[in-house]
């Protein structure tokens, strides 16, 4: 069994959630563009399964293995249907409750980073 890292976790899922707020803010600045598409980004669940764990670099010269901003796939949502005449598929109303989300999963990493880092650091001082 690994031992898990929560502070790459939680770095991972910030950068997750960066990328997901981007694809948010994507749809709902193309509210009004015809034919625009809503964009989705895989769920952060599928991001950990396709995670390996992997040897630390400790030359500049070794090659690194992680999961980029690249690595993370955004798609155009399937399940929306177009809901406009001239065939836009963004509910704004959907992409505003997927900001919420977003907004408070960044809140919630970041109060469970900040609780593990005072521990921490309560746990090495002298």
């Amino acid at each position: 069994m690994q031992p898990v890292n929560l502070f790459q976790l939680a770095s991972q899922q910030a950068q997750w959630l960066s990328v997901r707020h981007t694809a948010v803010s994507s749809n709902i600045a193309n509210a009004n563009t015809p034919g625009y598409g809503t964009m989705e980004v895989e769920p952060f669940e599928a991001v950990l399964d396709n995670t390996r764990v992997a040897m630390e670099a400790t030359n500049p010269r070794h090659i690194s293995v992680g999961v980029g901003s690249d690595a993370l796939m955004i798609r155009q949502d399937s399940e929306s249907e177009p809901t406009s005449p001239s065939g836009n598929t963004v509910v704004l109303e959907n992409e505003l409750m997927k900001s919420g989300e977003v907004r408070r999963s960044f809140e919630l990493n970041t109060a469970v980073v900040k609780a593990f880092h005072r521990m921490l650091m309560l746990t090495t001082r002298a």
